[in-house]
C-alpha cells in the first residue's frame, strides 16, 4: 500500500488531479526544455576558458580604480569589465545598461567612432566570456585599456570630444604615459634579469604612484557646499541655469581673500606665480603640497564652510572671516561689548 501524501506534496497531487491531461503535457514538456537551457549553459560554462591566475581580492590598483585583471587558460591577459570602465573614468550611470552596454555605445559614437579601428569596435562590442571558478564573468584583453585611451587622445587632438568627455581624456593620458614608464621598466628588468629578485606587485605600485601623482591636479578640493553658500549669500539661483559650472568672476576674489591670503604667510602671491609658469591653466590649490599644503587648505575650507553656513550676509560672513581667520599678519580687533559694573570706580 502506497502511503497518502501529505504536506506540500499533498496539495501538489491535488493540483495535479485537477489538471487536464493537456495542461498537465504543457508543463511537462516546459520543466523538461528548463532542464535543456541549464544543461546548456552548464557545458557552455566548462567550456569557456577558466582564470588560472588572479582573483577578485588582488586587482590592479590605477588612479585610485580597482581593475579586476586576470590570465585566462588561453594565455589572455584580461580585465574585468566593469573595472575597466571605471578605469577610463566613464560614469557607471552615463547610459544605462551593463558595463559592456556603455562602453560598446562610447565607442561606437559619433564623436569617437572616427578613431576607433574595426578591431577595437568588435571587441567592445562582444566581451570575452570567462570562467572565474563556477561563475560566469566579462572582461576585455588588456590592451583594450591603451587602445581606447588612444583613440580618446586622438579625438581630443581633432576636437571632436564633448565638454563633458575631456577628464575621459585627462585619464587616457596620464594613463598612456604611465603605461610607457612601467613598459620601460619592465624592459629593463627582463633583460637584466631583475624582473625574479623584484617584489610580486612592484611594477604595479610604480605605475599606480605615477597616475596618482599626474591626476592629483585635477582631484576636487573645494567641496560642492562651499560654492552652495556662496550662492546663497549673495541671492544666487544654485545650481545656475544652464552652464551648471559657472560661477561669477567675484567668486575668485573671495576665495583669495578668504581662503588663501589666509593660509600662510605670502602664500597667495606664490601661488599665483607658480600658476601662471605653467604650461596649462592651474587651479592655485594644484600647487599646494601633498603633505602639508592639502591637509590645511581641507581644514580651513571645512572652516569657512561653516561660517558661510551661520552667516545670514556677506557683511557679516566677512566680519566672522575677519574674527576667527584673521589675514596673516593682520591685528585681530576685538569687540569687548559694554563692561558690566562690578560696583568698583576706581
Amino acid at each position: 500500500m502506497e502511503s497518502e501524501p501529505t504536506g506540500k506534496a499533498k496539495g501538489g497531487a491535488a493540483r495535479a488531479r485537477s489538471l487536464t491531461p493537456e495542461r498537465r503535457k504543457e508543463i511537462a514538456l516546459k520543466a523538461a526544455a528548463t532542464k535543456r537551457e541549464l544543461a546548456a549553459k552548464r557545458n557552455e560554462l566548462v567550456s569557456l576558458p577558466a582564470v588560472t591566475h588572479g582573483d577578485t581580492d588582488h586587482p590592479l590598483v590605477i588612479g585610485g580604480v580597482e581593475i579586476p585583471c586576470f590570465v585566462l587558460s588561453d594565455g589572455r591577459r584580461v580585465f574585468h569589465q566593469r573595472g575597466l570602465v571605471d578605469a577610463i573614468g566613464m560614469s557607471r550611470g552615463s547610459s544605462g545598461g551593463t558595463g559592456g552596454d556603455r562602453l560598446a555605445k562610447f565607442v561606437s559614437g559619433d564623436r569617437l567612432k572616427p578613431f576607433i579601428n574595426k578591431h577595437l569596435q568588435e571587441v567592445t562590442a562582444d566581451p570575452i566570456k570567462f570562467r572565474i571558478g563556477g561563475n560566469l564573468a566579462y572582461g576585455y584583453e588588456a590592451t583594450v585599456l591603451a587602445d581606447i585611451c588612444d583613440a580618446v587622445l586622438a579625438a581630443r587632438a581633432a576636437g571632436a570630444l564633448q565638454k563633458q568627455q575631456e577628464h575621459i581624456a585627462v585619464k587616457a593620458e596620464v594613463l598612456v604615459r604611465g603605461f610607457a614608464r612601467v613598459g620601460i621598466i619592465a624592459l629593463v628588468d627582463e633583460a637584466t634579469g631583475y624582473q625574479r629578485d623584484r617584489e610580486k606587485d612592484a611594477l604595479a605600485k610604480i605605475l599606480e604612484a605615477f597616475v596618482a601623482k599626474e591626476l592629483q591636479p585635477y582631484l576636487k578640493t573645494f567641496p560642492a557646499d562651499y560654492y552652495e553658500q556662496l550662492f546663497r549669500l549673495y541671492g544666487l539661483p544654485y545650481p545656475p541655469a544652464g552652464n551648471k559650472s559657472w560661477r561669477p568672476a567675484f567668486f575668485g576674489h573671495i576665495t583669495n581673500d578668504v581662503v588663501y591670503s589666509r593660509l600662510a604667510p605670502d602664500l597667495l602671491p606664490e601661488l599665483k606665480k607658480a600658476a601662471s609658469k605653467a604650461e596649462r591653466k592651474a587651479k592655485l590649490h594644484q600647487w599646494l603640497t601633498q603633505d602639508i599644503g592639502h591637509p590645511k587648505l581641507r581644514e580651513h575650507l571645512a572652516s569657512i564652510v561653516a561660517i558661510l553656513k551661520l552667516s545670514k550676509t556677506p557683511e557679516a560672513f566677512k566680519s566672522n572671516v575677519n574674527q576667527i581667520h584673521p589675514r596673516i599678519g593682520d591685528t585681530v580687533q576685538l569687540d569687548f561689548g559694554n563692561p558690566v559694573p562690578d560696583g568698583n570706580d576706581d
